[in-house]
Order: structure tokens, then sequence, then C-alpha cells
């Protein structure tokens, strides 16, 4: 049977936007990389994308067949051999430091470009004119502090939860729902839960089909700013409230 949804998302920047959140989020030395635990908390990350059924780019795979053959390596005995003592064996992680120093550059220079841009788009120039204070528009932005990593990784959480609640002889009935339609439920409930409601309670069903169009439901409401997910601490529970955009629909 084909999967119900083949999902393509836009929000994953590359694997090493991935490597470089997971070196943040465990406060990883990045000039000392623990190779079996990056590389186990990687494929974590690619195997909830394939349980949410998410097209995976194939970069992401290249770069965990890398981390996989850098881990196996580091792992075998030291092998005597008849070398000159001038030979120098590079460390296998240098040039996977290198690339991710260099990818951390770009990112942080694009982050700033970014935020003077953003700062630039509430700038306008017009002739003089009374100006009227009841009138001026509130902008709207998504005060959010979540990335599509840290979507994941609550997702591994939903993931485990529902395998363990889930009874062990059980009949489900496959249905197909509609992104558009999830969405407006998960709106509804949002907005009954103005204080913010946890992410783990917008996925009642057990099911992989309810679950992934769920997920990809939430995604885009986010990227409407019709919702935001906040997370406390690293490894906390996400809180989702509605945003500014629902707000003005709502009025």
């Amino acid at each position: 049977m084909q999967p119900a949804y083949q999902v393509k998302l836009d929000a994953f920047e590359g694997p090493l936007d991935l490597l470089l959140h997971l070196i943040n989020q465990y406060e990883i030395d990045i000039y000392d990389i623990p190779v079996a635990e990056i590389t186990e908390q990687y494929m974590h990350y690619i195997h909830t994308m394939q349980q949410l059924e998410l097209n995976i780019a194939s970069e992401y795979l290249v770069m965990a067949a890398t981390l996989l053959a850098m881990k196996s390596s580091l792992l075998l005995p030291n092998q005597e051999l008849d070398v000159d003592e001038d030979t120098y064996e590079e460390d296998p992680r240098e040039e996977l430091m290198r690339r991710l120093i260099e990818y951390r550059k770009y990112k942080e220079a694009a982050t700033q470009l970014k935020e003077k841009e953003e700062d630039a788009s509430f700038s306008y120039t017009r002739a003089p004119q009374p100006f009227d204070y009841t009138t001026t528009p509130k902008p709207l932005t998504n005060p959010g502090n979540v990335s599509i990593y840290d979507m994941l990784a609550a997702m591994q959480k939903v993931f485990t939860r529902k395998q363990w609640n889930r009874p062990m002889e059980t009949t489900v009935q496959r249905t197909e729902i509609p992104i558009k339609q999830r969405m407006d439920e998960v709106m509804v409930q949002i907005k009954h839960n103005k204080n913010g409601i946890a992410f783990a309670q917008l996925f009642p069903y057990p099911t992989r089909s309810h679950i992934v169009v769920t997920f990809v439901a939430i995604l885009e409401l986010m990227k409407s700013k019709q919702i935001y997910c906040v997370q406390q601490k690293h490894f906390e529970t996400l809180t989702i409230y509605p945003g500014l955009h629902a707000e003005v629909e709502e009025n």
C-alpha cells in the first residue's frame, strides 16, 4: 500500500544546518566533535523524517553515510604500521569541522542581513501629512523561537508516546484527511487555548497518516503566522499559541 502522504518541505536547510543545530543544542565543542554522539542524534532525526514520510533530500542521506563511516573508522583499533615519523594522518573529523565552521560563518552573516532587511521593511517614505495614531498598523511578527529541528525532536517524543500507548491488538480504519481541513481543526483547538497548548495535545490519534498531516498542518500555520511555537529551554515541551495573523482574522 502506498503511503498516504509524501511531503516535501522547504523548511530544511541541509545536513550541515542540522549538525550545527545539534552542536548548539547539546553544547558540543565544534573543534572536538564527539562523532559517536553526533551520529546517533543525527540518525534519530533521519528516522523521524522517515516516520513522517517526508521526502528526505539525498544530501541528508549522504551525510548520514559519511558520519557512520567516520564513526566506524574511529572505533577501529589503531594498527601499527611501518610509516615514516613525519607522516601526518589527518583526523577524519577535521574536514567536517572546517565545513561546519564555514557554514556557521555564512549562516550568521545571512541572519544579520535578514535582520537588516526586516528593519528596513518597517521604514516608509512619503510626503508629509498628519499622522493618525489610531490607524497605525501593528507589525505582524512571529515571536516564536522554535526551529524545524525542534519540531522534529518534539515529534520523536510523540511517536514514542503513541507507540507505548497503542493497544497490542487494534483495527485502525485508514482515512485521508485534507491538510486544509486539519489546519482548520488545529486552529480551532489553539484559539480555544489562548494561554497556550502543548504540542503533543494536537496529536490525539496514533495513526501515522493523522500524525503526518497534523505535523504538516502545524508547519503551514506557522509559516502563515497564524500560530507560533515557544520552547523555554532545550528539550522542554513545545507550547503553541495563536499568532497575530489569527487575531487579525478573528477581529
